[in-house]
């Protein structure tokens, strides 16, 4: 088990491997679809001063579930969303901003797994299906961006504390824990089909 805190420096990327348990303490920014679109478009017009993510940060596909009580915001649910919705973007995302670690289920595609090598990021999986547990671990609502994409798709920016256990799926190296589980997964059904022959 590892805790990683942020901000991330590029050495404590280096350090993770795939298959690692981690718990990560520090700020975290919640970020989906439309705000990944934001960001690109930002980017592109150089107009990096109104990216409310600062470069190095971890980025959490997450649409949480809130609620504002006594003027404070508050997250009932903090679950993972399906990351192979912003495959199309986040190799340009992580180039832009400098990503150290996205955090998100279902793993991601080549296009950004070259991304994560060539930048030094993880792609750290969170268990889908635990939100309000994962809620539980957001210790503060530091700030929320572009609410006028609507509150599952705005930037949220988080205090966490022990978040996880998150489990890095896919390393700075080019290696990728889906893979290896698929190519498992393709030994296996070769030796019993073999067997079935014999």
């Amino acid at each position: 088990m590892k805790h990683v805190i942020t901000p991330v420096t590029a050495a404590a990327v280096k350090r993770l491997r795939v298959g690692d348990i981690v718990h990560l303490s520090g700020e975290v920014y919640t970020a989906r679809d439309r705000a990944h679109q934001r960001i690109i478009e930002l980017a592109r017009r150089g107009a990096n001063a109104e990216i409310p993510i600062p470069r190095g940060a971890i980025l959490y596909h997450c649409g949480p579930v809130v609620r504002m009580r006594d003027g404070v915001w508050e997250i009932i649910a903090a679950g993972p969303t399906t990351s192979t919705r912003m495959e199309a973007l986040t190799p340009e995302i992580i180039e832009q901003l400098q990503v150290r670690g996205l955090i998100g289920k279902g793993g991601m595609g080549s296009a950004t797994k070259a991304a994560l090598a060539r930048y030094g990021c993880v792609y750290f999986a969170l268990t889908g299906g635990a939100a309000v547990l994962a809620a539980t671990q957001v210790q503060e609502v530091q700030a929320v961006y572009w609410e006028d994409l609507g509150l599952a798709e705005a930037v949220w920016q988080l205090r966490v504390e022990n978040f996880g256990p998150l489990v890095v799926s896919m390393d700075a190296y080019g290696n990728s824990l889906y893979e290896h589980i698929a190519e498992a997964a393709r030994r296996n059904v070769r030796a019993w089909t073999a067997s079935l022959h014999r």
